[in-house]
């Protein structure tokens, strides 16, 4: 995986912490950067479990275009995903979601 889009979704996720306001910037940096860790695990992006959590951009759109409405069966799988390769991460299923759509 290339380390440009990497840096470009760091980035993303620094506007979108600003835009929740300045208590939620260290909380979306720490999701973004484990969501980041999750996908960098393997060299390629679009193997195995790392695909589930890229196919569910579209879906992320639509969730966080609803304020949580809309949910579909690949954002769950994506958020289980995320869930289960990092116990220790404490976000919101929109938080993770505004995640998934700054990869």
């Amino acid at each position: 995986m290339q380390r440009i889009p990497l840096i470009i979704a760091t980035g993303l996720l620094a506007l979108v912490g600003s835009a929740h306001g300045s208590s939620f910037i260290g909380t979306t940096d720490a999701i973004g950067g484990s969501l980041v860790n999750t996908i960098d695990a393997t060299s390629d992006a679009t193997s195995g479990n790392n695909k589930v959590v890229l196919e569910a951009r579209e879906d992320a759109a639509s969730f966080v275009g609803s304020d949580g409405h809309l949910r579909s069966a690949r954002l769950e799988a994506a958020l289980l995903h995320i869930r289960q390769s990092n116990p220790e991460l404490e976000a919101t299923d929109m938080q993770l979601a505004e995640a998934i759509l700054a990869l």
